[in-house]
């Protein structure tokens, strides 16, 4: 019987990819936000918080290589309150290095891993250390190109509260040429339909606008594909749910991520949300021609 029957988040990632901001977020949701634990005390304290709140209180716990050998233990500690019938949802933050390396440095405080090296040493040691817990993760974001404000919405779409648990999706639009979303569960290209950048009176507007989405969703093949591929999301959301995943990223790709995958970004989200799927669209790459 498990001792706590509300939710158990933990919060873990990079140092720099948003760590601090996702628990602010949590915080607000009326979760009692832990920072820095060390892994050993994590079954004890989820004992503790659920048998003072009754069973119910929502509980998420920020555990990083700041604790630094403890936190060898935190997969053994995560598998030994399941065992016990907890099942935490692991929220992993990630970034790509350059990014860090800015970021730590706006800070101005050494990595917790780099003692007397380069600061990239020890984003190195924290990648090497985190590699199977990011493996472990039922939720990644990938914060590079996220600023405080779209992290957040990030974080509060995958965990407000609404009732039932449902699935819920976060559509990205993207260009290729800017790379794909590392934290997609699925990428596709939208680069089979024909382009409105050749068009000239479409080229200068963006999928966002309706004249735009009309040429590209009017395309002979995109209803076809919406159609099939929100079929496909459908029949995959009880699989994901009995895995416990309840977060899928799917990422739309074109050229320059500016007319044709906003434009079936914003088409495959309405299909999305017509079948009860609470989707967030973001929109990665646009503005950035």
């Amino acid at each position: 019987m498990s001792e706590v029957s509300g939710e158990l988040v933990i919060v873990t990632g990079m140092t720099g990819a948003g760590r601090s901001t996702a628990a602010k977020v949590l915080e607000d949701l009326g979760y009692f936000v832990i920072d820095n634990l060390p892994p050993q005390l994590l079954a004890r304290v989820v004992k503790l918080v659920g048998k003072e709140a009754g069973g119910e209180q929502r509980i998420a716990v920020v555990a990083d290589v700041r604790s630094r050998w403890f936190f060898t233990e935190l997969r053994g500690a995560i598998r030994e309150i399941t065992a016990n019938g907890v099942r935490p949802q692991v929220l992993y933050l990630e970034a790509s290095d350059d990014v860090l390396v800015r970021r730590q440095e706006a800070a101005r405080r050494p990595h917790p891993l780099q003692g007397e090296g380069r600061l990239l040493e020890g984003i190195k040691r924290e990648r090497e250390m985190l590699s199977d817990l990011r493996g472990d993760a039922d939720m990644l974001i990938e914060t590079s190109d996220l600023n405080v404000h779209q992290l957040a919405a990030r974080v509060m779409h995958a965990f407000a509260q609404g009732g039932e648990v449902r699935l819920r999706a976060i559509v990205v639009s993207f260009g290729f040429k800017y790379g794909i979303p590392v934290d997609a569960d699925f990428v596709a290209d939208m680069r089979f339909l024909p382009n409105p950048f050749w068009v000239p009176e479409l080229r200068t507007h963006s999928g966002l606008d309706q004249d735009v989405r009309d040429y590209v969703v009017g395309q002979p093949q995109a209803e076809p594909f919406l159609d099939r591929f929100g079929d496909m999301i459908k029949a995959l959301a009880s699989g994901y749910l009995n895995e416990g995943k309840r977060d899928l990223t799917i990422a739309i790709g074109c050229t320059g991520g500016k007319h044709r995958s906003v434009s079936m970004t914003e088409a495959l989200a309405t299909r999305l949300r017509e079948a009860d799927i609470p989707t967030l669209v973001m929109h990665r790459d646009l503005g950035r021609e």
